[in-house]
């Protein structure tokens, strides 16, 4: 969590726009248009990787609090200091009544983050409390059509915070930085001609659960110099069937660190699993460990790509360190 911690410190000493020149104006979320006449001051926060967008922008003095981290992730001591004295409204999904309580004005969220179809927690059902919602743009591929997962989801999300909460600057500068790191691993990566095949492993022994090419992993990967393996899945997160990744013969296997089995048992379930003995990254034993914050959309994307380049193309990695 360095990163976010250094895009705190140097966004925060950024000036905040005259707020009275800049509202009502209207953001694009999903299928719908949603309005503002103000920032929101009782921001809340669905899971970790948009609780960290929300602090990357210097927004938590506009927070109410956040939901959907110790319910299954734990948190970065660092990430933990900076929530230090916000309260986190439920450990996994908030209900309308925490909403309520924390005088909410504002929940950021997606779908399959915080929000499911048909669920108590949506912006229909929190539209007659006033209480408007901003959806995450990978996470809409679950309500409308979506071609492919793109870096340009995040920055997207990050620049129309930037709008609904008055701090523009803030929020280009932010993605100024993250898109120069994404394309300093392109340069140096110019020459490179092959892309590994990778497979994402989440978890799951039955079924392992991974990501299509509607998940931001697909755009990770992508950029870092892989071709997932999974991209002719029109799926975000989703499962597929062992068998699948056994036909497909990744090179190298990206682990998602979190939760309550760790990377290593997961790496050693994928080592052990008799239908994998053939797969070229278990012969090879070729493994990437990235975070959960690092794989779903977040400020931590750029350090995700840096990481899988690395891995992906030592060679030219090591040769920009000479």
């Amino acid at each position: 969590m360095k990163s976010l911690l250094t895009s705190l410190a140097l966004l925060a000493a950024l000036p905040l726009a005259a707020e009275a020149d800049n509202y009502p104006l209207t953001v694009r979320s999903c299928e719908r248009d949603v309005t503002f006449t103000h920032a929101p001051q009782h921001a809340v926060s669905h899971d970790i990787n948009l609780t960290g967008m929300l602090l990357a922008l210097g927004l938590r003095d506009h927070m109410a609090g956040y939901s959907g981290i110790s319910g299954w992730k734990t948190l970065d001591p660092s990430l933990r200091e900076a929530l230090d004295g916000l309260p986190e409204l439920a450990p996994r999904y908030v209900s309308v009544e925490n909403l309520l309580d924390a005088n909410a004005d504002f929940f950021l969220a997606g779908w399959s983050y915080g929000m499911r179809i048909g669920g108590p927690v949506t912006p229909q059902t929190l539209a007659p409390f006033d209480i408007p919602v901003y959806e995450l743009s990978e996470s809409c591929s679950w309500i409308m059509p979506q071609r492919q997962a793109s870096l340009d989801d995040l920055y997207r999300d990050l620049d129309n915070l930037g709008r609904i909460f008055d701090v523009r600057e803030r929020a280009t500068a932010l993605v100024n930085q993250l898109r120069q790191r994404v394309e300093r691993v392109a340069a140096q990566m110019a020459e490179v001609r092959q892309r590994p095949r990778v497979f994402l492993y989440d978890s799951g022994e039955d079924r392992p659960t991974t990501s299509g090419r509607l998940g931001m992993p697909q755009a990770l990967i992508s950029a870092a110099g892989g071709d997932n393996v999974m991209s002719d899945v029109a799926a975000s997160w989703t499962q597929v069937n062992w068998e699948s990744v056994v036909e497909r013969d990744p090179q190298v296997i990206v682990i998602v660190d979190y939760g309550p089995t760790s990377w290593q048992q997961k790496r050693d379930f994928l080592l052990q699993h008799p239908a994998l003995g053939s797969v070229e990254a278990i012969r090879k034993q070729r493994f990437v460990v990235l975070s959960y914050l690092e794989v779903t959309p977040s400020v931590e994307n750029a350090q995700a790509i840096e990481t899988l380049a690395t891995a992906l193309h030592p060679q030219p990695f090591a040769e920009a360190r000479r």
